[in-house]
């Protein structure tokens, strides 16, 4: 894996990449350093709070871009909206079916940590929040909008789980299909 930009950044990218692929337990600060191409002596230059702090940076971090692809997505109506977010995250839960997984989610598994569930929280909150302003503007009332989003961010958590236990896309296939369906016949 190659991660562009600063050292820190490299370094959160690959802090990202590690946390999809192990999860907080598995990642490790040899396979961030690698990846990275970062110093050994850059883990406590960039992260004086060690691995707690580049875990809940990096589910930070891939949260906001997740919002910002949320907040982004076209379409004119409901389903035109569903649609789109379906397609945006097919290919991400399609690499749970090889092992991988959400960074987000990975913080929150074990729970003991508060910090970092509260970096998860907030993440589903934000992206939450972008897609029902996304289904509020394609004509669904505001709370509705906010119901639905919170569901799709769920089909779509669930889907990572069941995905990667069947090693199959078949799980997030049958959700698409009956989520598009109920909001095309309501």
């Amino acid at each position: 894996m190659t991660v562009v930009g600063g050292t820190r950044d490299r370094m959160v990218g690959a802090a990202v990449s590690a946390l999809q692929r192990h999860g907080v337990a598995g990642m490790s600060f040899t396979e961030v350093l690698r990846d990275s191409g970062a110093a050994r002596g850059a883990i406590y230059h960039h992260f004086p709070g060690g691995k707690a702090q580049l875990v809940a940076e990096a589910a930070a971090a891939n949260g906001a871009d997740v919002h910002a692809n949320l907040a982004g997505l076209p379409g004119a109506d409901p389903v035109a909206v569903i649609t789109a977010f379906l397609t945006a995250v097919r290919p991400v839960v399609d690499a749970s079916t090889r092992g991988g997984g959400c960074a987000v989610a990975a913080v929150t598994v074990g729970g003991e940590d508060e910090d970092l569930c509260a970096v998860a929280a907030a993440a589903f909150g934000s992206w939450s929040a972008a897609l029902g302003q996304r289904l509020a503007a394609a004509g669904v009332p505001e709370a509705e909008a906010a119901d639905l989003a919170t569901t799709l961010i769920a089909i779509l958590e669930g889907a990572h789980v069941l995905c990667r236990a069947a090693r199959s896309l078949d799980p997030f296939d049958r959700a698409a299909r009956t989520i598009t369906a109920l909001i095309a016949d309501r």
